[in-house]
């Protein structure tokens, strides 16, 4: 799968290999066998295997397919969710406009 394999940091790997360690303790946890897996997930065996060793090569549709078949879905809505970084910053290039005072408006006071 290295033909379009992109290339991560050492860090974003750890994490990519964590994230296929839990799909393959969620599918062991449900007793699926890994065949079991591509099927229902209409994959390959192949693909199973390079999802559950966190392959960076392997398209986001796959993983959301594994995610599905496991129940795990919804899990793909907390990812980014949470941006905290990208509101600091965007809450530091805010500018405050000031107010023009309001007008006094001397209609119906009875004069």
């Amino acid at each position: 799968m290295s033909r379009n394999s992109p290339l991560l940091l050492p860090r974003m790997m750890r994490i990519m290999e964590d994230l296929g360690t839990h799909l393959k303790l969620a599918r062991l946890r449900r007793k699926m066998s890994a065949e079991q897996m591509a099927e229902r997930a209409n994959l390959t065996r192949y693909i199973v295997g390079q999802i559950e060793k966190g392959s960076p090569a392997v398209s986001m549709g796959a993983y959301a397919q594994v995610l599905f078949v496991l129940g795990m879905e919804e899990d793909l809505k907390k990812l980014a969710a949470d941006d905290i970084l990208g509101r600091k910053l965007q809450d530091l290039n805010l500018s405050v406009k000031a107010r023009a005072p309001k007008k006094s408006n001397s209609y119906g006071k009875g004069s």
